[in-house]
């Protein structure tokens, strides 16, 4: 069982990341569609290049400080218990193992961007993207604890969001100059995001549906009834997050497009003459 600070902290870093992504696709493309690439991450402009690796930083710092509250914090210090691992917080350090994954991964892109000592290509960055992932995506399917219920089924719709941001990734580094792999990459962490935090207030917040509670570390529902409704509120609620997301997208492109919009854009919307 998790906790409602367990899944917000991750979800807004997904949230954050997943938006700023979807956004820099959108302006790379528009300013420019003949030399758009497939980017892992990316550079904030302006600034003179002070923030130009922040989305790197927020990974790496946001990543270790969500580990560190996950290992030491949740597990109030108490990491071993007859010189082995503590049973009662399996979950924490599943849950940290999970994070330092995404802390490794903005590690080594800074130390591949910033310095020479390992240079790699972008699609190497993308696989190596797609491993934590990876690692992620087995966490929640092997989950030490249990997820039964309505509580598994909120997970479930987390596993399948996991799988996207890993398909997503490797066919970034397959398909390197294509527009629509790099913006369902951003929009599937964003969802993913999004998704943490539909968890978090509906199984420890105040969007618990009728007929289900919380007691002790269990969402229980009275009846199956009650679960099933449950169940077919987290489809309205991902249909509905997956609707808002997309309109947003949408918007946002037309909007960098009036902007920054490349000559090739602006024709390719020129009505013919009938």
């Amino acid at each position: 069982m998790g906790s409602f600070p367990g899944h917000v902290l991750p979800g807004t870093l997904f949230l954050v990341i997943g938006v700023w992504h979807i956004w820099s696709a959108l302006v790379r493309y528009s300013s420019n569609p003949k030399s758009f690439r497939v980017r892992v991450w990316s550079p904030v402009p302006g600034f003179d290049g002070k923030l130009k690796y922040l989305e790197l930083y927020v990974i790496a710092i946001g990543g270790f400080i969500d580990f560190c509250i996950e290992l030491f914090y949740s597990t109030h210090l108490k990491l071993l218990v007859h010189g082995v691992l503590n049973p009662t917080h399996m979950n924490n350090f599943e849950h940290a193992g999970m994070l330092l994954m995404f802390v490794i991964f903005g590690l080594i892109v800074l130390l591949s961007e910033k310095t020479s000592f390992l240079p790699l290509p972008e699609g190497a960055l993308c696989l190596i993207a797609a491993t934590a992932f990876s690692a992620e995506y087995f966490l929640f399917f092997f989950h030490s604890t249990t997820h039964k219920g309505l509580e598994g089924y909120y997970h479930l719709i987390l596993v399948l969001l996991i799988g996207l941001c890993i398909l997503t990734t490797i066919a970034g580094a397959l398909m390197p100059t294509s527009f629509p792999v790099d913006l369902a990459s951003g929009i599937s962490v964003a969802l993913q995001g999004l998704w943490f935090y539909q968890t978090a207030f509906t199984l420890y917040g105040p969007m618990m549906p009728d007929g289900c509670q919380l007691k002790g570390n269990d969402v229980m529902c009275r009846s199956e009834d009650s679960e099933v409704r449950g169940e077919l509120l987290a489809n309205l609620q991902l249909f509905s997050m997956i609707f808002v997301v997309l309109a947003a997208t949408t918007g946002a492109y037309g909007f960098a497009a009036s902007k920054t919009g490349h000559k090739d854009i602006r024709n390719s919307h020129v009505p013919l003459d009938g």
